[in-house]
């Protein structure tokens, strides 16, 4: 990578080189385990013009997401997350207003995880998804999804067709498209002139200071502060107005934009909708947390490396002692994140023999690059494992409720980000 993709900066200077390693999302079936699996380098760079977070832009969306093997309603705390946002959001913008039908689009739609509760409530939606599998799934739940990817003429024929969007969602996908101006102004032509647009995404700030370097991987192409989410934005004709901060996967920020004609300056920090604070921070206050971690400078990026480093060594010499005292480990989950991790960690079978997951779509198939077997969670409760390697830390409240049945055989959680612990979890 020799210039930014954002401002066309050369100043590009590397945060950590996590060596190469296959696409994250890339799971194989037995029968391709004899095939040679191509592997891609994966350097996190920053560049220090408008201090945008990113990875080259190797492989393509299309080879990740026409077919995705991540189904969103897997999640309960994810889904939850969903409904409350809906409610909110129904209130926040009057979605419900007897005086005109509203219409809201959610870009990346997934599995119609969130717009199923805009349909149970009758309001109009559509999805964007771009992966056929679980868009049928949408489908098949009632959610109306429209199988592409967002681009400027995208937005501009969904908006011709079904009308300007009062509210756009685009939840976890703004890090997942190399053309983020391009997917900018898809978002602008799809929303109305005085409507909304409201952006999930991690929040570089937590990634850095967490040691949440696992959600460095090939589909998410870049990592955003505040400061360079607001440049993103700008660049496809819209202006941020409020920010929340999220506890989702590891630590999120919710970006509330409007067409930039509209926008005005941001809010005080409280949703003009609410009575009362809920977890929004005034843009200002959370710009300058960025710019007091030093993220707006390479000083808030040098030691990230070397934490990084100690992280691998630890997990490392817990599997391997564990296997030299006799005790089993498996893995709980198999997200794309857990293969960063086992990718750089080096974990085989042999530390590792297999790990279990929710999504049946997962069942038979083996993780790339390490190709650990990926079993249903019933094997994990047959077996009665000494320690279960939890790889959705993110989820870690709710897998803690989730698992506590291995409390039953004596069996305790390993969890590796942001540091190594292990959980004895109460029955």
């Amino acid at each position: 990578m020799t210039r930014c993709r954002l401002c066309g900066s050369e100043a590009m200077a590397s945060v950590v080189d996590l060596g190469a390693t296959p696409p994250c999302e890339s799971f194989l079936a037995a029968d391709q385990l004899d095939e040679a699996e191509p592997a891609y380098p994966l350097h996190l760079r920053v560049c220090t013009d408008c201090w945008l977070a990113q990875i080259p832009p190797l492989i393509t969306p299309e080879e990740t997401f026409t077919q995705y093997a991540y189904f969103s309603s897997y999640s309960t705390s994810w889904v939850e997350h969903a409904r409350t946002f809906v409610a909110d959001a129904v209130q926040r913008l009057a979605l419900d207003s007897v005086e005109k039908e509203a219409f809201v689009v959610e870009v990346a739609s997934n599995d119609g995880y969130l717009l199923r509760h805009l349909v149970d409530r009758g309001i109009r939606c559509l999805g964007i998804e771009p992966s056929v599998n679980v868009g049928a799934a949408a489908r098949d739940a009632g959610v109306p999804t429209l199988t592409e990817f967002l681009a400027p003429d995208t937005g501009s024929a969904v908006r011709a067709e079904h009308g300007p969007a009062d509210l756009v969602v685009a939840n976890n996908v703004y890090a997942h498209i190399p053309d983020v101006v391009g997917f900018t102004q898809g978002l602008r032509a799809l929303v109305a002139d005085d409507g909304w647009v409201s952006i999930e995404v991690q929040h570089l700030l937590t990634l850095i200071e967490e040691n949440q370097y696992d959600t460095i991987y090939h589909e998410h192409f870049q990592y955003y502060t505040v400061a360079s989410a607001t440049r993103a934005l700008a660049s496809g004709g819209l202006a941020l107005v409020d920010v929340e901060l999220l506890p989702t996967h590891g630590g999120s920020i919710r970006l509330w934009a409007r067409p930039a004609e509209v926008a005005g300056e941001p809010t005080n920090g409280v949703s003009p909708a609410q009575a009362k604070p809920r977890a929004w921070g005034k843009v200002a206050d959370v710009l300058a947390r960025e710019k007091a971690a030093g993220l707006q400078e390479l000083s808030g990026y040098t030691e990230f490396s070397a934490r990084v480093a100690k992280v691998r060594r630890d997990l490392l010499r817990f599997l391997v002692e564990a296997a030299e005292r006799g005790e089993t480990v498996v893995g709980y989950g198999a997200p794309g994140k857990g293969n960063t991790l086992l990718n750089h960690c080096g974990i085989r079978p042999d530390l590792l023999p297999y790990t279990v997951d929710r999504n049946p779509y997962k069942h038979g198939r083996f993780t790339p690059g390490t190709r650990i077997p990926i079993l249903p969670p019933e094997q994990m409760a047959a077996d009665k494992p000494d320690y279960v390697l939890v790889l959705p830390w993110n989820l870690r409240a709710e897998l803690v409720e989730q698992l506590s049945f291995v409390h039953d055989w004596g069996g305790r959680l390993v969890f590796p980000i942001p540091e190594l612990s292990i959980v004895e979890v109460a029955s």
